[in-house]
């Protein structure tokens, strides 16, 4: 059994910084892709960004210069740095490991962790 596991989030002021941990237990067949996600209660959820295992990135529209996502492929872990935090970054982020690009692949998602911009 899989398990992904988030942390690190919590309550931070506009402007500042804060760093999502996303880490992947149990026998996991092959780490093709993990990434973060967004949702704020009624909007569907938003790509944040996605690191494949061999370090290609994409990033969603909020997240591009002020976000970087980085990997411990040894590990299967993925985390989220995050500069300039705005309020409308509020949201739940949830991690989601991916073992291949084909659709039965089986992928696999974090139960999420809240992020909160307020002064």
């Amino acid at each position: 059994q899989v398990q992904v596991v988030e942390s690190g989030g919590g309550l931070v002021q506009p402007g500042g910084s804060l760093t999502l941990s996303c880490v992947a237990s149990g026998t996991i067949a092959r780490f093709y892709r993990m990434g973060w996600y967004r949702q704020v209660p009624g909007f569907q959820r938003e790509l944040v960004a996605t690191i494949t295992s061999n370090g290609r990135t994409n990033y969603g529209v909020s997240a591009e210069g002020r976000f970087t996502i980085t990997r411990d492929n040894a590990k299967v872990a993925v985390y989220l740095h995050m500069n300039s935090l705005r309020p409308e970054d509020t949201a739940v982020y949830s991690c989601k490991l991916e073992t291949g690009l084909a659709v039965e692949s089986p992928y696999y998602w974090g139960r999420g962790t809240q992020v909160t911009v307020s002064s």
